[in-house]
């Protein structure tokens, strides 16, 4: 290739890249790739382009099933990639994987990255994995990540496993990054307030985070006269089937039971008001809340699910319980309460976790030198051909 290679990464929700995504697009960006971002675009569109990506709006919707719509969705990314002509597409989570895999497929392009951020609601729940919808799902992966001949990204071992055993994807075409990582200059160590303890789950508002699990937890502390606030920091997600709803979290709060403080933007100043954190999810990719709780320095409970179990290793920087146990996170909530010493303990060895392997410094350069190595192998594909090729930046 010629001039600098064009990245393109296709996420459903501008808000979930400027979240998780940010700094690997502007490592990407200082490393020579010319990025562009198709997203759909409803927050952050202005500081998106503000950071000198381009950026390509979608109408990609997370929660269609509309035949006439999803087929105008890979109608419309085939069209874009064919404008764009990517180098390399990287397509995060599962809609995004299946349509644009065919998309970069039909637009033959050179290099695919398809990220799995965790495997989402048809895998957190054994019923769901049951169903005829979780079928077709992974019969169609299968067939969009062989046919486009793709480079499977994973965050955490259990699920890579979970699809080369189901003949999802190959070993050989997959790899495991350890999430998005997190800016470890933005979070510091400080020191709880004194008063009424604060009991913090960070995430967005679904069922499959274990927020009901959280807030049955809450009532019990409460009823046994532990004098906690118990809060929820985290948007509603309509687009998710797993979505709580505002009229339930209204009813929580009417009912006194939890707090909830919506998005915050803000989330360092959430951590230094926090006790600490809890985050009872069914299944994780590799939770971001938690790398930047332990980068605060706070203790951390969570369940014994992968994903959370990457993060959180049981008596060194928090305490592991198992899932959809009300029970046993509040047990694990009182011994922490109790025991300040342990928290501040736990929370040292989660900085120093945080820090020596999830740092986005150290996630980036891994990422990076794999969409090195992935172009290269398509340069050295292309010489096959007798076609001449300038690695520029590669």
């Amino acid at each position: 290739m010629t001039g600098r290679p064009r990245l393109l990464y296709l996420i459903t929700e501008d808000w979930y890249f400027w979240s998780h995504r940010l700094d690997l697009a502007r490592a990407a960006r200082d490393a020579g790739f010319d990025v562009t971002i198709a997203t759909r675009v409803t927050d952050h569109g202005k500081q998106i382009q503000g950071e000198g990506f381009h950026l390509v709006p979608i109408s990609l919707f997370r929660r269609s099933r509309n035949p006439i719509r999803e087929l105008g969705a890979v109608t419309e990314l085939i069209s874009v990639y064919g404008r764009v002509r990517p180098h390399l597409v990287h397509h995060v989570a599962m809609k995004p994987i299946l349509y644009g895999s065919l998309a970069a497929w039909v637009v033959r392009v050179p290099a695919i990255l398809n990220a799995f951020a965790g495997l989402g609601y048809l895998f957190a729940n054994s019923e769901r994995q049951q169903g005829g919808l979780h079928r077709v799902l992974t019969a169609a992966l299968r067939s969009a990540i062989g046919r486009s001949g793709s480079t499977v990204l994973f965050q955490n071992e259990a699920d890579r496993d979970e699809l080369v055993q189901a003949g999802t994807v190959r070993t050989s075409h997959t790899r495991v990054i350890a999430g998005s990582g997190i800016d470890i200059n933005a979070f510091s160590v400080k020191p709880s307030p004194p008063g009424i303890p604060l009991v913090v789950l960070p995430a967005r508002m679904l069922w499959d985070k274990g927020v009901g699990e959280f807030v049955q937890a809450a009532r019990m502390l409460k009823g046994r006269g532990v004098d906690a606030r118990f809060v929820l920091v985290g948007r509603c997600d309509e687009d998710n089937p797993a979505d709580i709803g505002r009229e339930q979290l209204a009813r929580w709060m009417a009912e006194g039971a939890v707090e909830w403080w919506g998005h915050r933007d803000d989330m360092s100043a959430v951590y230094a008001e926090a006790a600490l954190v809890v985050l009872p999810s069914y299944r994780e990719g590799l939770p971001k809340v938690l790398l930047e709780a332990a980068a605060c320095g706070k203790a951390i409970v969570a369940t014994d699910v992968p994903g959370c179990r990457d993060v959180v290793r049981h008596g060194v920087n928090g305490m592991l319980v198992p899932p959809k146990d009300a029970s046993a996170i509040a047990d694990s909530i009182t011994t922490l309460l109790k025991n300040e010493g342990l928290r501040e303990e736990l929370g040292r060895s989660g900085r120093n976790i945080a820090v020596k392997e999830f740092s986005a410094a150290v996630v980036n350069e891994q990422t990076l030198a794999l969409y090195r190595e992935l172009l290269q192998g398509t340069a050295k594909d292309s010489l096959s051909r007798k076609t001449f090729v300038h690695g520029a930046s590669l």
